[in-house]
């Protein structure tokens, strides 16, 4: 019965109910609700389960640690897959040490792309999956950001520290990456 009381209850709301009643409870349903959201998310940078698993684990603990910094102005998952997608990022650039701008400059792309004429939604799903992993993981991550969890340009920046400006040229420079590479492996002629 407790279980389906909780369901009904917004994030918000049982955000709102820890902070006010200091009571852990709440926060173990927020942990229920996203756990496995954020495994999967670190999984798809990592590739490594129990890896995934240890991120998951310490990207909640440290979520319920900054809770009473959760204003509100977003959802609490754009503001949990934040965390998770800078934890990812800044575990990638020291165990590869790559720093994008120089990454950048070594993987120049053509400037004959247009990408206005290409639809992503027409590329196999697979061979997409296959060329973000290509790509650098702050190109993979704000094309994540942007077009699977629906974040705003401000939301991307404070995440990758970066102005909303440099987000929007980013998105367009991984976006012309994942076409060029795309045809350059798929689309052969």
């Amino acid at each position: 019965m407790q279980k389906n009381m909780f369901e009904e209850i917004s994030d918000k709301e049982l955000i709102y109910m820890m902070i006010q009643e200091n009571k852990p409870v709440f926060f173990e349903q927020i942990y229920h609700r996203y756990f496995h959201k954020v495994k999967d998310k670190c999984y798809s940078f990592v590739k490594d389960k129990q890896l995934a698993e240890d991120f998951a684990n310490d990207i909640m603990a440290k979520a319920f640690e900054k809770l009473p910094s959760f204003k509100g102005n977003s959802a609490f998952s754009s503001w949990l897959y934040s965390i998770t997608y800078n934890y990812s990022i800044d575990y990638l650039r020291l165990k590869k040490k790559l720093h994008y701008p120089n990454w950048n400059r070594e993987n120049e792309i053509p400037d004959i792309i247009d990408e206005s004429e290409t639809d992503l939604e027409s590329f196999n799903y697979e061979n997409l999956l296959s060329i973000l992993e290509m790509i650098h993981p702050e190109e993979k991550a704000l094309l994540l950001m942007k077009y699977q969890d629906n974040l705003s340009s401000k939301i991307i920046g404070q995440t990758l520290r970066i102005t909303e400006d440099a987000v929007k040229m980013r998105v367009k420079r991984a976006k012309t990456r994942v076409i060029y590479l795309y045809k350059k492996h798929y689309q052969k002629e």
